[in-house]
């Protein structure tokens, strides 16, 4: 991955990383994947783009069959964050909810999700905007 600080298409500067047109879930790149910390042997990253000055990013997250994050209780952020279902089924306790292929969430600041499991595994898609955090919000 590499950063660009380049002037955009608009003029501003671009100073979250590019990768131009590579396959993340190849198995050439599988070496890239990490264990989410603390949750070593139930979910894997992979960051895909992320901006340094702003903390904002995009990432596949990895939930491996019979992951359950239970122990973790549910949780929030004071930034918003999108995410969407790319495969496999994963269920929302805050919800209720069992999140499929194609289910798309834009959650504001500070709504609680979680905790999640998934009987069969599953990779979501998730862009976070530290950037626009909201102090107002606590983080449980």
């Amino acid at each position: 991955m590499r950063s660009c600080g380049s002037r955009g298409i608009l003029g501003g500067t671009m100073p979250k990383s590019t990768r131009t047109y590579w396959n993340p879930l190849s198995a050439e790149h599988r070496g890239e994947w990490q264990a989410v910390e603390g949750m070593e042997g139930i979910a894997e990253e992979l960051t895909l783009a992320i901006d340094e000055e702003t903390g904002d990013y995009t990432r596949l997250t990895r939930f491996l069959p019979g992951a359950d994050t239970t122990s973790f209780g549910s949780k929030s952020h004071d930034y918003p964050e999108e995410i969407i279902m790319l495969e496999g089924r994963l269920y929302d306790a805050a919800f209720d909810r069992w999140l499929t292929t194609g289910d798309y969430a834009s959650r504001p600041p500070g709504e609680v999700h979680g905790p999640f499991r998934t009987d069969e595994g599953c990779l979501v898609l998730e862009m976070s905007f530290p950037s626009q955090a909201m102090a107002s919000f606590d983080t449980l």
